[in-house]
């Protein structure tokens, strides 16, 4: 399989990309089969089915919403978050829904959203999406979102083939230990390394005006972060908390204050928080690789991109292609799912990411920069998905704040060596895998575990 920088960071909407992205893709592409079939205009009636996590957690993550926006014809990338809510109410209130935002049918709410109690094979983050016609039932799928906004139907799942891109890439890599073989053979840096990949589908100069896309996708994410204030939706009244956090670092910054010692680690959990409160608001994003971990990274390389004296367009290229390095070894060989391994395969891949990432552009060797990667995830091995409410709120937003200090702290401790280490990235990425493996699954995104059920909620 291979797996393009592109298909970890992809510009969505909040709050999840398994839970709200995911299934919004999965609901457009359902009703762009019906119109490649010719039979969309003999839909009457659909019903959705939301099982295993998507049911435990959907209408936190704004899975229903999202899975009707994409039978609205909608896609992550492109929707106006702001339009969610008002055609949400006004579908709630005439029973209509505009099926590929031209054809009317009836859709009643109780009646045709389903929340079911029930685990589909193959991956927890299940849903079915039926269309009918006057004579019966016309065409039915399943849909698999397994992390990262990536989505799957059920003849992929059953065959085994996740991904249908058998690309040739030149430097193709499936662990840690190739990736660093293929970048001393060929005098290398890891983005180097994929950027030659990246060539495979797109012209250089494409690959580094769609990474700089995704780089002021994220500016603007934390920018609007910085803007807004109040209580985050939901019902558990958490206060956002990045514009004051702003005003109080502005003013560190004037003269004749004395500014904290710590500042730029408050920088960083300023950026973090910017993102995370934002995805929770459901706002535009970047999943990086997911929306629940979505603030790391961009808190990371706004951190490089501030702090360091001499920076460009071409670190922020580098960074991202060295990030998705390790997010490909991630996905191959674990998972980027809170729903499947606990959030370490959220969090820990992202911090992972990040420090990967900053690695690179700080100089580092392959080998070094694969000690800061393995130094990073290692600290979030065991890290369970236990969102309170099914929101990505607590402790989703501070968790991104946490982790994206450690993994500048893992690029410092890896640059101060050689890259040799105890420990290698392609056994912390299998004990992740099986770590999750053996996660009871009460503490993986359905809510029904650890401070999920430790919270009383009045």
């Amino acid at each position: 399989m291979a797996i393009s920088v592109f298909d970890l960071f992809k510009i969505g909407v909040g709050p999840s990309s398994s839970h709200t992205v995911g299934p919004m893709r999965a609901a457009a592409l359902f009703v762009q089969g019906l119109r490649e079939r010719g039979q969309l205009e003999q839909v009457r009636r659909v019903e959705v089915r939301l099982y295993g996590s998507l049911s435990a957690t959907g209408i936190g993550h704004g899975s229903d919403n999202a899975t009707i926006m994409g039978l609205m014809g909608e896609w992550p990338d492109a929707i106006d978050p702001a339009r969610i809510v008002p055609r949400i109410a006004d579908l709630r209130e005439t029973n209509t829904l505009l099926l590929d935002n031209r054809l009317p049918i009836e859709f009643v709410w109780a009646r045709d959203m389903r929340l079911l109690d029930e685990n589909l094979p193959y991956h927890p983050n299940a849903m079915t999406l039926v269309a009918e016609s006057e004579e019966g039932e016309l065409h039915s799928d399943t849909y698999y979102s397994v992390g990262g906004g990536f989505v799957v139907d059920a003849a992929q799942a059953a065959s085994g083939v996740l991904d249908a891109d058998n690309t040739v890439l030149p430097y193709d890599f499936d662990s840690a230990a190739e990736l660093l073989r293929l970048c001393k053979q060929n005098d290398l840096r890891v983005s180097q390394l994929m950027m030659e990949n990246e060539k495979v589908w797109r012209s250089e100069a494409e690959i580094r005006a769609s990474l700089l896309k995704l780089w002021s996708a994220m500016q603007d994410c934390v920018s609007n972060g910085l803007k807004h204030e109040g209580i985050l939706p939901g019902g558990l009244n958490v206060r956002r908390r990045a514009a004051k956090l702003h005003r109080n670092l502005q003013e560190l910054n004037k003269p004749n204050v004395i500014g904290s010692t710590l500042s730029a680690m408050e920088w960083v959990n300023l950026f973090a928080l910017a993102v995370n409160e934002e995805n929770a608001a459901g706002g535009r994003m970047v999943t990086a690789p997911t929306n629940g971990a979505a603030g790391i990274i961009p808190a990371v390389l706004h951190y490089y991109m501030r702090f360091s004296d001499v920076v460009d367009e071409s670190h922020v290229v580098d960074f991202l292609l060295a990030a998705a390095a390790v997010g490909i070894l991630c996905k191959k060989n674990a998972s980027i799912s809170g729903a499947e391994v606990g959030c370490q395969g959220e969090v820990g891949s992202a911090c992972a990411m990040a420090a990967a990432g900053l690695a690179d552009v700080l100089g580092a060797s392959p080998a070094q920069l694969e000690n800061a990667a393995e130094i990073a995830l290692e600290h979030n091995l065991g890290l369970t998905c236990d969102p309170v409410g099914g929101l990505v709120q607590v402790p989703c937003i501070e968790r991104n704040a946490i982790a994206a200090v450690k993994a500048i702290n893992a690029v410092q401790m890896a640059l101060r060596g050689d890259g040799e280490h105890f420990i290698s990235l392609d056994q912390v990425i299998r004990t992740m895998r099986d770590t999750g493996a053996d996660m009871h699954d009460k503490y993986k995104e359905t809510s029904r575990g650890g401070l999920a059920v430790s919270v009383i909620e009045c």
